[in-house]
């Protein structure tokens, strides 16, 4: 067998909302959503919410920010979505509250079957959980939950579940250590007294 394109035939996909919603999203999204000239969080929530999306108290949402589809997305109270952020969101993507997600992250829920010789179609929801960090230029796959209070440091790729109050980094994302929320500022008094961080004791995100 081989792969043949030609049979591609995702017409079992439901997007959601109707041609013409889709049209008026596509360029809602290039003028109000990518545009790096528009700096405004609040006309930002304003325009997703017309379009469907649920968006929560002082969420702060950064320029050039590219949306697939804002019907499928919600983001709880207070997150911070960084610049360049892609939400891919052929399926549902949750963001949790508190949540910060930073420059250039990859939110991917959608996939193709290898297996299958007409490369099918295949999507999955996405689930960030209360109080993570999610680092600059981090992609996340289909089918992925970030567990509450976890880490994902610069770079990361993250391709499967991620425990709660945990720490992960590398392609791909493998545990490095627990988080512990008093810690940071413990290690701020003891940088002052030495003179800054080692190494080991933090690490960049």
């Amino acid at each position: 067998m081989h792969i043949d394109l030609s049979q591609f035939d995702n017409s079992w996909y439901n997007p959601g909302r109707g041609v013409l919603v889709r049209t008026l999203w596509h360029f809602f999204n290039a003028l109000f959503m990518q545009n790096p000239l528009n700096p405004s969080s609040k006309l930002k929530v304003f325009i997703l919410k017309i379009f469907g999306a649920k968006i929560g108290l002082g969420v702060v949402l950064k320029p050039s920010i590219n949306i697939k589809y804002p019907w499928n997305l919600e983001i709880g109270d207070y997150s911070w979505i960084g610049e360049g952020t892609w939400f891919d969101s052929l399926e549902k993507i949750k963001i949790g509250n508190h949540c910060c997600l930073s420059q250039g992250v990859y939110f991917c829920t959608g996939n193709h079957d290898w297996s299958d010789p007409a490369f099918g179609l295949i999507v999955k929801p996405i689930i960030v959980e209360d109080g993570s960090w999610v680092g600059a230029r981090v992609m996340v796959l289909p089918g992925v939950t970030i567990g509450s209070h976890s880490i994902l440091a610069a770079g990361s790729v993250v391709s499967k579940n991620i425990n709660p109050n945990t720490i992960y980094a590398g392609n791909p994302a493998q545990a490095v250590k627990a988080r512990k929320i008093g810690e940071a500022a413990e290690l701020g008094v003891r940088s002052k007294e030495s003179g800054g961080l080692t190494q080991e004791e933090g690490l960049s995100a």
